[in-house]
């Protein structure tokens, strides 16, 4: 589990409270950023790889949630195909991620920032900035 405390998400103690880990927000950025078209991959660190490898899918690779005092920064690190609008599918996954996170969560988001590290070309290697 990481180092940042959890989102308290309510301030009604009558029944309880309810938090929500930084993890289960990257999971959910992940899944909302797959369904938009357009997107090839999310890029992972080599942890992430690994685990792919042996069979385990991980829903929240190359996303990266901060909190900070403005709220709550997510980063993602994508793959696009080759031809499509960079702007247009960047603003499809940040409406995507903020509409997903809303319903779930009811977090409102500071900030979606989107780093388009490669292009992926039919038939041939991804091209990966480095």
């Amino acid at each position: 589990m990481s180092e940042q405390p959890l989102l308290k998400v309510s301030d009604n103690s009558t029944l309880g409270k309810v938090e929500i880990a930084p993890e289960v927000i990257e999971v959910i950025a992940g899944i909302a950023a797959t369904e938009v078209e357009g997107l090839y991959a999310m890029r992972g660190n080599f942890a992430s790889g690994v685990v792919e490898r042996l069979g385990k899918k991980t829903h929240s690779k190359g996303v990266k949630v901060e909190l900070t005092d403005n709220g709550v920064t997510i980063d993602l690190f994508v793959l696009l195909h080759f031809g499509v609008s960079i702007p247009k599918v960047a603003q499809e996954i940040q409406t995507n991620i903020r509409q997903s996170l809303k319903y779930m969560t009811a977090l409102e988001i500071n900030e979606i920032n989107i780093h388009v590290v490669g292009m992926h070309m039919d038939g041939k290697e991804n091209t990966e900035v480095k």
